[in-house]
Formats: structure tokens, sequence, C-alpha cells
């Protein structure tokens, strides 16, 4: 089976709020997921990361640390199942910035549907189907929980 490897981004604004993107495609139903994408030949998983956080939200800036790896077998867009190897980055989104698509490639035009800032509340208020990965309401009260704890200790 093809091994894939991508970044993914846990994009948190000061409202402690997750950037998700509506996902659409013949392998499933509607899903929220994380910004992110696969690495290119040579890249690490850094700079995916930081490429995929400005091509897809317009954002320029470093990414923050690993919070989460993930390795599953999926399939995406008009792909077939593959292994994938994610690990997923923390960026903390300044305030006053507005979400764009930079440099959305066709397969992200045909298949991301729009994007929306989550609270925890609306993510454990939902369907966990609704997203994927589906721990994705966990990981976020995992970093929030982190970050209070590191603004306690200053």
């Amino acid at each position: 089976m093809e091994i894939r490897k991508s970044s993914r981004l846990v994009i948190v604004d000061e409202e402690g709020r997750l950037l998700l993107f509506l996902y659409h495609d013949e392998h499933h139903a509607p899903f929220w997921a994380t910004v992110g994408g696969e690495l290119k030949s040579g890249e690490s998983y850094v700079e995916t990361a930081e490429r995929e956080l400005y091509e897809e939200t317009g954002l320029i800036q470093n990414v923050g640390e690993m919070v989460r790896e993930r390795d599953d077998v999926y399939a995406v867009a008009r792909s077939v199942p593959a292994r994938w190897l994610e690990q997923y980055f923390l960026v903390e989104w300044p305030a006053n910035r507005d979400v764009f698509a930079a440099e959305w490639t066709d397969e992200e035009k045909s298949t991301i549907q729009k994007w929306k800032w989550w609270s925890l509340d609306e993510l454990l208020d939902n369907d966990p189907d609704l997203f994927k990965p589906e721990w994705l309401p966990d990981l976020l009260r995992s970093v929030l929980h982190k970050q209070r704890l590191s603004n306690e200790s200053l």
C-alpha cells in the first residue's frame, strides 16, 4: 500500500476556537477537517505545514509545536486508499486576521466547501462523525488545557 505523508494544522484563535474546513468528495459524506496537505518531494513536515498554512489560509508565520501524530488508512478526494502518516502542528492565529484562499489547487477548490471557527462546545455538541479524525474535539480540549496551564504559570 502506498505511504503518503501529510502535515495538518491545529489553528486556534484568541477565543480558543479551532479553524476547520468542510470537505466533500466522492469517498465521504461532507466532513470537517483541519487545514493541511501532503509533503512535496524534499519537504519536511514543518516546511509543508508552513507552506500549507499560507496556501490555504493566507497566513505567513512559523508553526508551533507538533501536538499529535496519526497513522491511518484512508482515501482523499480522487485518490485510492493509502497509509497516511500525519503530523499535527499548533498554530496560534493572530487577532484581526482574515482567512483567505491564497493558493488553492483545483482539487481544493472542488472539495473544500467553506471554513468555520469552532468552539469546543460546538465541537462537542455535534456528531463526532462530522469530524475527520473524530478525535478533533479532544485535541482542541488538550490544546486549550495546555494553553491555560501555560498562561497560569506566567
